[in-house]
C-alpha cells in the first residue's frame, strides 16, 4: 500500500452523545483522520459544539479547541453538506434502529464510507460486523453490498456489542481446541449505558441484574463474527453454544467476563495459556495507529485482571485474560476484561476505519 500523506476528512454523526464525545477526543490528533463535521439531532443543530454538549460533556479531556466553536449540523437535513466535505462518517447515533438504518443507508448511498458503532445494521445480511483481529476478511462483503444496493463508493460496516469483546477474542485464541459450550457472565460498566455516576447516582452501591437485549446480543453475535462467506453471503457459525448473563455493576468503565467453557478436544493448562500468549495478531504488519501492541495479554497473578488497574492496557485497545483454571463442570474457566468505550465502542470503530483505509476501501 502507498503511504498515507493527507488526512482523510471525516464526520461524526451523533457527536453529542457519550460515544460521539469519545470519538471527538480520540480523533483529536489522529494521524490519518481529521474531523471536519459534527452532526447530531435537530435539537442540537445550529449550536456551537461546546453549547450543544454543555452540562452533558462526560469525558475527562476537555473539548478540543478546534471543535468547540464548530457549528453542529443536522444528521437528517444536512446530508448534502456533510457528504460534500467528507469521505467517511462515524455513526454514533443514539435513536430508534429503523431511523439509524435509514440515515446510515442515505449516507452510504451518497458515497460515504459509514463506520457504525450502532446495532441497527449488525444483522443486515450484507453488512460486515467486525472485530478486525478476528474477521477482517469479512471486508470481502463490501463489493457485494455495493452491488446489491447499487452504491458506487459508499458502504456500511459496523462493530459488535461491547460486551462480547471481553470473551470472544479468548475463544478465538482457543478455536483449535474446539470450544463447544460456553457460559459467560459479564459485569458491565455504567458508561455502557451512556451514564456516569453523576448522572446515575442510583448505581452507587448497587448491581442491576438486567440489561435490555444484552444477553441475546452476547449469545448470538459471535456466530456472525465467526461466519464464513459462501455464495456471496454470510454463513453463520453456530458451532459454539453460548449462554449469557449480563449485569450492570457500579464501575465507570470496563466490562469483565467470567467464562466457563467446554472443549471437544482436551487441552491442558499449558495449551490454553500458550494460545493466549502466542496469539498472532493478523493486523500487526499493517501498522494501524489504534491497533494494540498485543491483542491478548495474559496475567499470571491470581487477582488480575482488575477493572481499575487493567482496562486501559494498550490505550484501552487490548484484551486482558487471567485466572485460567480447571472447572469441575465445564472443563475450564477464566476471566476476560476489555474497555467498553475504547475497544468496545469508539476505539473499535476507529480501528475499523483504519483497516478500511489500509485495505484501500477509503482513499
Amino acid at each position: 500500500m502507498s503511504q498515507i500523506t493527507n488526512k482523510i476528512p471525516v464526520a461524526i454523526l451523533g457527536a453529542t452523545g457519550m460515544v460521539g464525545q469519545k470519538l471527538v477526543t480520540l480523533l483529536k490528533n489522529h494521524e490519518w483522520f481529521e474531523v471536519v463535521c459534527l452532526a447530531a439531532s435537530n435539537k442540537s443543530s445550529g449550536k456551537k459544539y461546546s453549547e450543544a454538549v454543555q452540562r452533558r460533556w462526560s469525558q475527562q479531556e476537555s473539548i478540543p479547541d478546534t471543535l468547540a466553536d464548530k457549528i453542529v449540523l443536522s444528521i437528517e437535513n444536512d446530508i448534502p453538506t456533510i457528504t460534500s466535505q467528507c469521505r467517511l462518517v462515524f455513526s454514533a447515533i443514539d435513536a430508534d434502529k429503523d431511523f439509524i438504518k435509514q440515515i446510515e443507508n442515505q449516507y452510504a448511498a451518497a458515497g460515504m464510507a459509514v463506520v457504525s458503532n450502532n446495532s441497527a445494521h449488525r444483522w443486515t445480511e450484507d453488512v460486515p460486523m467486525l472485530i478486525p483481529e478476528i474477521n477482517h476478511h469479512h471486508l470481502q462483503m463490501i463489493p457485494i453490498q455495493q452491488k446489491n444496493r447499487g452504491w458506487n463508493k459508499g458502504f456500511i460496516v459496523t462493530k459488535p456489542n461491547c460486551s462480547i469483546q471481553s470473551y470472544v477474542p479468548i475463544l478465538e485464541a482457543w478455536k483449535k481446541y474446539q470450544p463447544k459450550r460456553v457460559i459467560v457472565s459479564t459485569y458491565q460498566a455504567i458508561s455502557g449505558a451512556g451514564k456516569t455516576f453523576e448522572t446515575w447516582p442510583e448505581m452507587l452501591d448497587n448491581i442491576i441484574p438486567f440489561i435490555s437485549g444484552e444477553e441475546q446480543k452476547s449469545e448470538n453475535e459471535p456466530s456472525k463474527i465467526w461466519a464464513k462467506i459462501k455464495n456471496n453471503q454470510f454463513e453463520l457459525d453456530n458451532s459454539v453454544s453460548i449462554s449469557a448473563n449480563c449485569l450492570r455493576v457500579p464501575v465507570s468503565d470496563g466490562h469483565m467476563a467470567v467464562v466457563n467453557v467446554s472443549f471437544a478436544d482436551n487441552p491442558s493448562l499449558e495449551d490454553l495459556v500458550s494460545a493466549i500468549q502466542n496469539f498472532q495478531n493478523p493486523l500487526k504488519e499493517l501498522n494501524l495507529p489504534s491497533s494494540p501492541e498485543k491483542f491478548l495479554t495474559y496475567f499470571e497473578q491470581e487477582d488480575r485482571p482488575q477493572t481499575r488497574l487493567d482496562r486501559n492496557i494498550y490505550k484501552g485497545m487490548g484484551i486482558c485474560v487471567g485466572r485460567i483454571r480447571k472447572d469441575s463442570v465445564f472443563g475450564w474457566k477464566c476471566i476476560g476484561l476489555s474497555h467498553n468505550t475504547l475497544r468496545g465502542a469508539a476505539g473499535g470503530s476507529i480501528l475499523n476505519a483504519e483497516l478500511l483505509v489500509k485495505k484501500g476501501f477509503v482513499t
